[in-house]
């Protein structure tokens, strides 16, 4: 993956799947998936595996990296690699990535939004067109669409002129932004454990006393919808109304409790407290907005709860002043064997 995603467990991974086990009979739930690194461990382990995340952009990501060659065919095209052959010869269109996330942008709101190349951004548009016309024409399964959707964001992010996410765009041109927007395919495994996905808030997940949950909220004030907003309207093919110099799209209506400091600790015993999964493990960090003895009290309340201290990692550096100034934060894996919940049978 190409992706520098804030809070990415991708260094850690080895660490929590030891702690998590082998599949025990029911599923394993990774429910803010962000780019699914954990989810992709745990498929490779054995794990039947269901990823959520509010955010679409981030659930597709995820999902596109635990499916397997068996389940997208691509039989239209006589299969996978030759799909991306044909979005590699899509025609430009000057669509909404162009207006609005390319130089393009200071013709209507005297902003140069340096986020792609006019080429490059013409060029998300026509795949993202061609893509969209080949569902409606059911020439690709609901999973195919998913797949290529999320090769187009991949494709989009290494030519991407930011600093890692889309809070806002370089002033000037990096090397990888002038490079041309191709779509790759990626290494599909032949087979793979069942795996499904879900779009929406956390406490909405369904699962049951069998299934083993794995929680990597946010914890800082770092709004994801806001974020990685390009990649949500690449996700969902929409044209929202966007404003100001870095065009975000609206997202206060994806606005987490997680990332908030009065609402976090709440918000965080709400969740765990609702979830019928015996099972739970929470990844959580040292700079988070809740403190590490406090969520030990919160779980302990709940069940039988192990603190893992998994590792020192760097802080999230968007940008060469905070590389500078940059530190270590602690990883911490929580591991909860929950009580029988009064009024809920044990299972």
């Amino acid at each position: 993956m190409s992706f520098r995603y804030i809070g990415s467990k991708a260094r850690v991974v080895d660490a929590i799947l030891e702690r998590v086990g082998k599949p025990n009979g029911g599923m394993f739930i990774d429910a803010f998936s962000g780019t699914g690194a954990v989810a992709v461990a745990a498929s490779n382990a054995g794990w039947p595996v269901l990823v959520n995340d509010n955010l679409s952009s981030s659930a597709i990501m995820s999902f596109a990296r635990v499916i397997s060659e068996e389940q997208v065919a691509f039989t239209h095209f006589a299969g996978y690699e030759n799909a991306i052959s044909a979005l590699n010869e899509a025609s430009p269109i000057r669509g909404f990535i162009h207006r609005e996330y390319s130089p393009a942008s200071a013709d209507h709101c005297d902003v140069a939004r340096m986020y792609f190349t006019e080429d490059n951004a013409t060029k998300i548009d026509g795949v993202r067109k061609v893509i969209e016309s080949w569902a409606e024409k059911s020439l690709v399964t609901k999973l195919e669409e998913k797949l290529l959707i999320a090769d187009v964001m991949g494709a989009a992010n290494r030519v991407a002129n930011t600093a890692g996410t889309y809070g806002c765009f370089l002033s000037k041109w990096q090397r990888q932004s002038r490079d041309q927007f191709t779509l790759t395919p990626r290494a599909l495994p032949k087979l793979a454990p069942p795996a499904s996905m879900s779009i929406g808030d956390v406490s909405n997940i369904s699962c049951t006393p069998d299934d083993t949950v794995y929680l990597d909220p946010p914890y800082t004030k770092r709004q994801y919808a806001a974020y990685y907003h390009i990649l949500e309207t690449i996700a969902l093919g929409d044209e929202p109304l966007v404003k100001g110099v870095c065009g975000i799209r609206p997202w206060q209506e994806k606005a987490s409790d997680f990332c908030y400091k009065v609402r976090a600790a709440k918000a965080l015993n709400n969740l765990i407290q609702s979830l019928p999964a015996k099972r739970i493990f929470l990844s959580y960090s040292t700079e988070g907005h809740v403190a590490i003895s406090e969520l030990e009290n919160i779980l302990g309340n709940l069940g039988k709860v192990e603190t893992c201290e998994l590792d020192q990692i760097g802080r999230y550096r968007p940008n060469r002043a905070a590389s500078e100034a940059g530190s270590l934060v602690g990883e911490i894996l929580f591991c909860l064997e929950k009580r029988p919940q009064k009024g809920r049978a044990a299972a």
